[in-house]
């Protein structure tokens, strides 16, 4: 099974670029399931409900979410109607929607989608995100006879260190760990020494021509002089997609093969180096 992940698609420029691109892409990797991150999308900050249905009638089969999860009000209720957008497991149990669910791919395989938090240098501290995912995969084993043919986690984290922790605890049991959350891809997509795929971060869709994400000039100004005077706003350029492909073993549920997604605006592209 070949799963595609998509980063934190950031404002206007990032919808528009899945709204014009994901089903083309979908079909040049011959991608079964699509995973993308939303939590951006609306103004740089969470994600509103007509924003989410435009991202899964673009193509996505799972939305993803993250720390500004419910930063749009309406997401309160979106997400209690609508399953296929998850937030982080490791909120508080009270919160709405759920983390974790098992989605339909191609051919009835089913997929484990589950979002996670981590706690270093972030704002506040959630649940503990490893005995959370220990849970979630202690009750989704994979395999061709166990309850899910594949399982994809997003790590959502500030720090490198702890995103790598989390593969590496994953490893064996999930088929792939992507990090998300710090809107620049990194080089180190790889599959684990027990089969997982791993790569710390997706990076963003959105404008690279920007500080992560949003107009340089305030970033800028607070940088240079410690002082704010607006509120960011996303860079409106063209978007790079940003994400990975990996390529799944039905049997096992383990990856076979990773490749980094590159496509459009200023970052060089990458794609499969085989035909896809």
């Amino acid at each position: 099974m070949r799963i595609l992940f998509l980063g934190d698609v950031m404002g206007r420029s990032g919808r528009a670029a899945i709204a014009a691109h994901l089903g083309d892409l979908k079909a040049a990797l011959r991608a079964d399931f699509c995973v993308v991150n939303g939590e951006n999308a609306s103004g740089g900050m969470g994600l509103t409900g007509g924003h989410a249905q435009l991202l899964l009638d673009a193509g996505a089969d799972v939305v993803t979410l993250g720390d500004h999860a419910f930063d749009q009000r309406d997401m309160l209720g979106f997400i209690e109607k609508e399953p296929r957008v998850l937030r982080p497991i490791n909120f508080a149990k009270d919160a709405p929607g759920r983390g974790a669910g098992v989605f339909e791919a191609t051919r009835g395989r089913k997929v484990l989608v589950a979002q996670v938090l981590g706690n270093v240098f972030m704002k506040r501290a959630y649940d503990d995100p490893f005995s959370a995912l220990d849970a979630t995969l202690r009750a989704h084993p994979l395999g061709a006879m166990a309850r899910v043919q594949a399982a994809l986690i997003d790590f959502h984290a500030e720090a490198t260190s702890e995103k790598m922790g989390a593969g590496h605890f994953c490893d064996g049991k999930a088929s792939i760990v992507v990090g998300t959350h710090t809107h620049v891809p990194t080089g180190d997509a790889q599959i684990l020494p027990r089969g997982t795929g791993y790569l710390t971060d997706a990076g963003m869709c959105g404008d690279y021509d920007s500080i992560i994400g949003m107009e340089k000039a305030e970033p800028m100004r607070r940088f240079v002089t410690g002082m704010s005077r607006e509120r960011f706003t996303p860079a409106q350029g063209d978007a790079t997609l940003s994400g990975v492909l990996v390529e799944t073993d039905d049997q096992t549920g383990l990856a076979r093969a990773i490749w980094p997604i590159r496509q459009g605006g200023r970052l060089a592209p990458a794609l499969p180096a085989e035909p896809a």
